[in-house]
């Protein structure tokens, strides 16, 4: 039912988003009794996002839910970049970070676990195959529950512009 939900939102809010000149990344939808918390990413292929793209969206979005009341009762509305540790949704979120790693979650045991990090391989219709330390797995994305980017960092460089050991004359 919650899935069901953030498809519709997903797509009542999309044509707005795409209108902005961004794309919507994805969407988590919590509702409990105390309010929810509807969160959207946003994305942009040419440049980073910034605080003024999620102002502007934030406003325009919160007029059309307003208007299209999708959710019952109170919740906040945030709107983000999906960061370098992003989540992945659909097909085309894995198919654009094949050879990235990732970390996810399905929601029933597969070969008797539900947690998985590796190095994205391969993105075939419905399913992504993920290389681990211990060999390769196939996942149908409708299985994975939560998935999300694990961030490389190179090491620092040295720096060249030491001026130790020099002599002043």
């Amino acid at each position: 039912m919650a899935a069901q939900r953030k498809a519709e939102i997903e797509k009542l809010l999309g044509p707005t988003v795409q209108a902005l000149g961004l794309e919507l990344w994805g969407s988590e939808l919590a509702l409990s009794r105390a309010g929810g918390l509807l969160r959207l990413y946003i994305d942009h292929l040419q440049r980073p996002v910034t605080l003024d793209d999620c102002e502007q969206v934030s406003r325009e979005v919160s007029a059309l839910l307003d208007v299209h009341d999708p959710i019952t009762g109170n919740y906040t509305l945030e709107v983000s970049s999906p960061g370098l540790d992003r989540p992945l949704y659909r097909a085309d979120h894995y198919a654009r970070f094949v050879g990235s790693d990732v970390r996810a979650t399905t929601s029933l045991p597969i070969a008797g676990r539900r947690r998985f990090q590796g190095r994205i391989a391969s993105v075939e219709g419905d399913k992504v195959t993920l290389e681990l330390d211990t060999g390769a797995v196939s996942l149908a994305i409708a299985d994975i529950e939560k998935a999300k980017l694990v961030p490389r960092f190179e090491p620092a460089s040295p720096s060249r512009s030491s001026r130790k050991g020099k002599k002043h004359e």
